[in-house]
């Protein structure tokens, strides 16, 4: 795989953004992945890359903090070097403003890609005293969160903030750690004497910024017994030692020497509350260290309280300050912790985090095609179709399909009689009766009607279907809603959100559809309504648990060769389709083969329409809107009342009652 990784900061200056991609680096050259690195130039480097061909920008330094440097590079050039490079997947390492000129061009390249959330710059700026510009720089993260393909968040909190802005396709991804470099093996009492003279030694390790909260562990002064030892460098340090004039401040360390110095400690403090994941603290788990956090943000997936160390509350120093001396005053609980905090980490070797990272990759490139194929864009974006595990057999005797002329299966008229037409949701039914086995018939009813909207399902059918007492419903309603002039999607979906409610109370379980555009240019000016009412039947089978077939992870929908001559209908092989995707998501066993079968044996089996498009479709349609009329008015369901599916048979047109 050629991945393309565009860092926001990089060598020579180390932090957690710099570590993690030279940990990915080192792996991708052992896997044999290649890989370039986009980052801004900020002085010569002389480490090893790992294979890795790095193209570092011109760039300028913050003014409060020159270790962050800012690309403002021009999108042409940057377009220009993933161009040459043909990425498979374009990796943005904390982004944001370099990452924003890279999900643009990925975006221009239609190449996915995968924004990795490490840093919080929301909570930076209200620390760094901006907090006018804390709305904006929140907008600007949802934003370019909401445009990358896929987003990895590293803990809890963060994915729930991620949430709460809006963003959508998120996953947990955390942080690898080097089990060798950091191990209780290189405790070394010479340099434990050198900075403790005998005392207990509780250390911080990270970046001297206001961020990190280092000033809070002015706390922990005259602490009887008690060394603190402060390990790293920054903007703040000048600051901080005049803070913390008892502690020992070591500058930056790296290497062996940061991995002798973690294991050196007794207990490992870290005060920051705005943490996305906290690598230093997984760092001293894996050097057997107990960890005192504040119990905030990404502490909270690695501390596991009482058992490796102590979660405090956030802002309360005087709860830090007993925590700490808890464990300065405890030998034995030292160790038990030490103990433990090895153990929680012995999984997380940087090998098998890579390993899932590319999994991830996978997956972008998998949703990609998805996104270059939607007319629009919504709040919430299809997931990747569902395949679940096959059932051995469909648990659903009672099926009842709800909807408009698509669920009628208007246009569908293979293998049935003059005048009538079968659809997906006939076709659904026989694949389930089929799956189902046994002796008892299946029972199906289709109460779908031409023309009808949400109102005229929620009001006339749903108290029909649930007077049948089903197990399974389908819904497929909207689209002649929002074709309207004042559709409101959301208005729309509020009301269909009650059917479903009902249906669930019922102990029913509900197929939500999402209707669909054929693809042709006059479908865009309607693109956006059916995009935001598609996300938010997205929201409605998550909250409802309600299965859902997202028909915008299946773009085939819309290619016209499964439209009906009257370019407003599918054809038979439409409905065949959308009628195995439908059986794909619940589960019937080898939908995807048979649907594949079912098209090839009847690929041919419909007869062309007679007539020129606008003289039998367009005008009787305008003929009936003058009059105020619908196709559907003095039309009753096709199957008002269960019919009979015989396992392995085909519906019949006796009726019976449950």
């Amino acid at each position: 795989m050629r991945v393309a990784i565009l860092a926001e900061s990089f060598l020579p200056h180390l932090n957690g953004v710099t570590g993690s991609v030279l940990q990915i680096l080192r792996h991708f050259e052992r896997e044999g992945h290649e890989t370039l690195v986009i980052a801004p130039r900020a002085g010569d480097v002389d480490a090893d890359l790992h294979g890795a061909r790095p193209e570092l920008l011109r760039s300028v330094p913050l003014p409060s903090y020159p270790q962050v440097r800012l690309v403002f590079a021009r999108a042409a050039r940057l377009s220009g070097i993933l161009r040459a490079f043909r990425p498979d997947v374009v990796h943005l390492a904390s982004p944001f403003l370099l990452g924003w000129q890279g999900v643009v061009a990925s975006d221009a390249l239609r190449v996915p890609s995968v924004a990795v959330y490490q840093t919080d710059v929301i909570s930076y700026a209200e620390k760094y005293g901006m907090p006018g510009a804390t709305s904006l720089v929140a907008s600007h993260v949802a934003r370019l969160h909401t445009r990358a393909t896929l987003t990895l968040a590293p803990s809890g909190a963060s994915l729930r903030q991620l949430q709460d802005l809006g963003v959508d396709r998120l996953r947990l991804w955390g942080r690898g750690v080097d089990a060798e470099r950091f191990s209780p093996a290189r405790r070394d009492e010479s340099w434990r004497r050198r900075v403790g003279s005998g005392e207990v030694v509780v250390g911080y390790v990270g970046r001297l910024a206001p961020e990190k909260q280092v000033e809070d562990l002015a706390a922990l002064d005259g602490l009887a017994g008690v060394r603190l030892v402060v390990i790293g460098d920054g903007p703040s340090r000048s600051e901080l030692e005049r803070a913390l004039p008892h502690a020992e401040f070591t500058g930056q360390l790296s290497g062996d020497a940061l991995g002798k110095a973690f294991a050196s400690l007794d207990v490992f403090v870290h005060p920051g509350e705005s943490e996305t994941f906290g690598q230093t603290i997984q760092e001293a788990l894996a050097s057997g260290v107990p960890v005192v956090a504040t119990g905030a943000g990404g502490p909270l997936d690695l501390v596991h309280s009482s058992v490796d160390g102590w979660l405090y509350r956030p802002g309360d120093l005087a709860d830090l300050r007993a925590r700490v001396a808890d464990l300065a005053g405890d030998e034995a609980k030292r160790r038990a912790f030490g103990r433990a905090a090895r153990e929680a980490v012995a999984d997380r070797s940087w090998d098998a985090v890579c390993r899932r990272l590319v999994e991830h990759y996978e997956e972008a490139r998998r949703l990609r095609p998805i996104d270059d194929a939607l007319p629009a864009r919504a709040l919430s974006r299809p997931a990747l179709p569902p395949r679940p595990a096959p059932l051995r057999r469909p648990r659903w005797t009672r099926y009842i399909a709800l909807g408009d002329s698509l669920t009628e299966g208007l246009c569908d008229t293979s293998r049935a009689s003059a005048g009538q037409y079968r659809g997906w949701a006939d076709r659904l039914a026989e694949l389930i009766a089929h799956a189902g086995g046994g002796v008892e018939p299946f029972r199906y009813a289709n109460l779908a009607v031409r023309s009808r909207k949400v109102a005229h399902v929620v009001t006339e059918q749903l108290p029909a279907a649930r007077s049948l007492r089903p197990d399974l419903v389908s819904i497929l309603v909207g689209g002649n809603d929002l074709l309207a002039r004042a559709a409101s999607p959301v208005d729309l979906a509020a009301a269909l959100e009650t059917a479903v409610r009902q249906l669930r109370g019922d102990g029913a379980d509900v197929v939500l559809v999402t209707p669909f555009l054929p693809r042709r240019r006059a479908s865009l000016l309607f693109a956006r309504r059916f995009a935001a009412f598609n996300g938010q039947l997205r929201r409605i089978a998550r909250e409802t648990g309600a299965i859902l077939l997202d028909l915008e992870a299946h773009p085939r929908i819309g290619e016209p060769e499964l439209w009906a001559d009257d370019r407003v209908h599918l054809r038979s092989r439409g409905h065949r389709f959308l009628a195995y995707c439908a059986a794909e998501v619940l589960g019937i066993p080898d939908a995807h083969t048979l649907g594949g079968l079912d098209a090839a044996l009847h690929a041919d089996d419909e007869e062309p329409a007679r007539g020129s498009w606008v003289v039998r479709d367009v005008l009787p349609w305008m003929w009936r809107r003058l009059r105020g009329r619908t196709a559907g008015d003095g039309r009753a369901a096709k199957h008002a009342d269960y019919v009979l599916l015989p396992r392995g048979g085909s519906i019949t047109t006796a009726p019976t009652r449950p």
